[in-house]
């Protein structure tokens, strides 16, 4: 077996730090993702009243959401409340209950996530239930 040098050593933990600092940063891209989807969906009413999409889909490719979802379970609301800080702080009005679901994806654009809106009335944090007929 090889003995690593001191400059291989140093390297390693260079690129293991690296390395984490850029899957911390993961959530951070998300959570802007997210508000941009809110502002870009975001419809004035009048010069008092933007209504804002209500329910949003985040799916995450397995690798991301396997290392959030070791985050006690509690991603979807994390968003939820960055997402309702969000609007509060632009003044939006949501168009129903504000929930986000989070879901894995073998198919995301970036090979990371996509973030998707819509108003439906009737959402759970869950699950989305499709409007009542």
């Amino acid at each position: 077996m090889a003995t690593l040098t001191h400059w291989e050593r140093a390297l390693e933990r260079f690129g293991g730090s690296l390395l984490g600092r850029l899957r911390k940063k993961e959530p951070v891209e998300i959570i802007e993702a997210l508000h941009g989807e809110c502002d870009s969906n975001a419809v004035v009413c009048s010069a008092e009243r933007v209504v804002a999409p209500n329910a949003y889909d985040v799916e995450l490719a397995e690798e991301v959401h396997d290392e959030l979802a070791g985050r006690e379970g509690q991603v979807g609301q994390v968003l939820t409340d960055s997402l309702a800080r969000h609007g509060e702080r632009h003044g939006y009005e949501w168009a129903g209950p504000l929930a986000v679901h989070v879901t894995r994806s073998d198919d995301v654009p970036n090979g990371r996530y996509r973030v998707a809106s819509s108003v439906m009335p009737h959402v759970r944090a869950d699950r989305f239930l499709p409007p009542a007929t």
